[in-house]
């Protein structure tokens, strides 16, 4: 049988998973994708510039401004201090 600390933790990776979901779903489609491919599919930099026709120091930028109002989201939420 798990232990109570388990469950608790499952359910707030839940929670969270949720909430970054929710997250994505406020930013426009591009800035999305780019973000998915980054930290979900792993593609590197150059591949999402190249798929994008951008440079890779504007994806670097794109993604950089999503982490900080991820941050900022999360901290509003509850689960970032």
């Amino acid at each position: 049988i798990p232990g109570t600390e388990q469950i608790d933790d499952q359910l707030n990776a839940k929670e969270l998973a949720k909430a970054i979901r929710l997250f994505l779903d406020t930013l426009p489609e591009r800035e999305q994708d780019i973000f998915l491919q980054r930290y979900f599919f792993v593609d590197d930099t150059d591949t999402i510039a190249e798929r994008y026709g951008i440079r890779r120091t504007h994806v670097n930028l794109i993604l950089s401004r999503t982490r900080m109002q991820l941050k900022t989201y999360l901290t509003q939420e509850g689960y970032y201090l």
